[in-house]
């Protein structure tokens, strides 16, 4: 970064007595103008680094400047900082979008926040309240972190009325729970070595009770400024996505992705080119910038 042209170099954005590590990519070959910005919003696992390959390269190729950031429970901040996961991320957005409207080659009515994989929870979760933000995509739209879960506790004998509160599940349900992942060496990873310590917890009631937290309940219809939803076809986290459509009451958008595209899996990554140019092309249209102004 800090031999490319211009140099980019690290920053700092203030959040609650700490900060959180950032990145402001200008836009190729405008890196001196003032543009519309592209805030990008990372998920459970990646970091600055991904999402910088994901999508900043090919938003600069486009012409915005682009803003990268952990937030907590992210990268370095939950790492080297020890900043826990939360689901008040308008919160976290807030300090973001203050940061990003000082600097002085960002149009502050041209501010968009875009998240992949749980960004596509964090990001209109942040929508529902920072209403600085013109556009909001969130690849895939997501209700809420636990609705996967609910099925799986069900196949173990809870009930359906049971799963609508996981984090208060019978105990004799929680233990099937808790032996059936630690079995299992992908979930033993997210659950317990990752999902534990991203939400600062230890054991498997005091997580369920963290993520029934992230929710888009009562909060879809806060959201006022235009949204892209996106679902790939094999995507298990896009299941929700037609539901939280269906909730919002802004100008709205959903993108579907398929198998046969390349693009059917978690976050389109097999085809990523095609999701950056569909995406990119409806941010073009919201934020009604002509394409001769952006070559």
């Amino acid at each position: 970064m800090a031999l490319s042209n211009p140099a980019v170099v690290p920053s700092q954005i203030a959040l609650e007595g700490t900060t959180l590590p950032a990145y402001f990519i200008p836009a190729a070959n405008h890196s001196s103008e003032v543009r519309p910005l592209l805030i990008l919003c990372n998920g459970y696992d990646a970091t600055i680094t991904d999402i910088y390959f994901a999508s900043a390269v090919a938003g600069s190729r486009r012409g915005y400047h682009c803003l990268l950031f952990d937030g907590p429970g992210q990268g370095s901040a939950l790492i080297r900082q020890g900043l826990r996961l939360r689901p008040d991320w308008e919160n976290v957005v807030k300090a973001v979008v203050d940061f990003a409207i000082a600097l002085p080659l960002v149009d502050p009515a041209r501010i968009a926040l875009s998240g992949w994989s749980l960004g596509g929870y964090l990001a209109p979760r942040a929508a529902s309240g920072e209403h600085r933000l013109a556009a909001c995509i969130a690849d895939p739209g997501q209700w809420a972190m636990p609705s996967s879960f609910r099925g799986f506790v069900i196949r173990l004998g809870a009930s359906p009325e049971e799963a609508n509160n996981l984090g208060e599940l019978d105990p004799s349900v929680m233990d099937r729970a808790w032996q059936f992942i630690n079995a299992d060496p992908v979930l033993r990873w997210s659950v317990v070595q990752r999902g534990f310590w991203v939400h600062g917890v230890d054991n498997l009631r005091d997580y369920l009770r963290s993520a029934e937290q992230f929710t888009m309940h009562g909060r879809a219809e806060l959201i006022r400024c235009p949204t892209l939803l996106t679902a790939a076809e094999k995507d298990p986290l896009a299941k929700d996505a037609q539901f939280l459509f269906d909730q919002l009451r802004c100008s709205k958008s959903l993108i579907r992705f398929t198998s046969a595209e390349g693009a059917g899996d978690h976050c389109e990554m097999g085809n990523r080119s095609l999701l950056n140019r569909r995406v990119l092309d409806w941010l073009d249209d919201t934020l009604t910038v002509s394409s001769a102004n952006w070559t």
